[in-house]
């Protein structure tokens, strides 16, 4: 069994992180300008149904967020991502027998990154739902289409210094679901499911 050691000195250092964590800036007092993405606190995930039996799980590695934010009013500010389709995880268990990852990416009946290298997202308007949630509209182009998607966004706070970082920084999750043939991608639709549920995970930092 591992053992883990802890000092008095990281032990503090760990509860001063945790108050830390508490003491947010309100957004209203944030900087305005751009802030762009720590790709070290991020993710991309998505899941689409497999036969019904169960949600397949996967994720993109290598994508770029951008928030132009205005803290007076944020239905003002503007989003730009930007990923990578050659990026795409699946942790497939036998990628000796089958690069899956890469049939996924490269493929012409999938995300076919070599014709479409970039699939993004532009938005075009910001509602706020809630004190902290709101609606972001944009443009999806993916496979060389585009069309409007939403995200349900979830504002989970902001450092006018991120501990550690010592800059501002801000953080939101998303959820959306999109019909993936309406970008036509519709391989196997609908054995594998034609709503694909997006899960995404964001700090972002000036």
């Amino acid at each position: 069994m591992r053992k883990f050691g802890f000092t008095l000195t990281s032990l503090l250092a760990l509860g001063a992180s945790a108050a830390a964590a508490q003491d947010f800036t309100p957004y209203n007092e944030m900087p305005a300008g751009v802030y762009g993405l720590d790709n070290t606190h991020a993710s991309l995930t998505w899941k689409v149904s497999h036969f019904g039996l169960a949600d397949y799980t996967a994720r993109f590695t290598d994508f770029d967020v951008e928030l132009d934010f205005n803290p007076e009013d944020p239905t003002k500010s503007s989003l730009n991502v930007t990923v990578d389709p050659a990026s795409v995880r699946t942790d497939y268990p036998a990628p000796e027998k089958e690069d899956f990852d890469k049939k996924l990416s490269k493929g012409a009946d999938w995300f076919n990154a070599g014709e479409f290298p970039k699939i993004t997202f532009t938005s075009t308007s910001i509602k706020m739902t809630g004190e902290d949630t709101g609606e972001v509209t944009g443009d999806l182009t993916f496979l060389g289409v585009t069309k409007p998607a939403t995200l349900d966004v979830t504002f989970n706070g902001a450092y006018a210094e991120k501990p550690f970082a010592g800059v501002p920084a801000l953080g939101f999750s998303a959820t959306g679901t999109i019909k993936r043939s309406d970008w036509g991608l519709d391989t196997y639709v609908p054995a594998i499911g034609d709503e694909v549920d997006l899960v995404i995970e964001v700090e972002l930092q000036q």
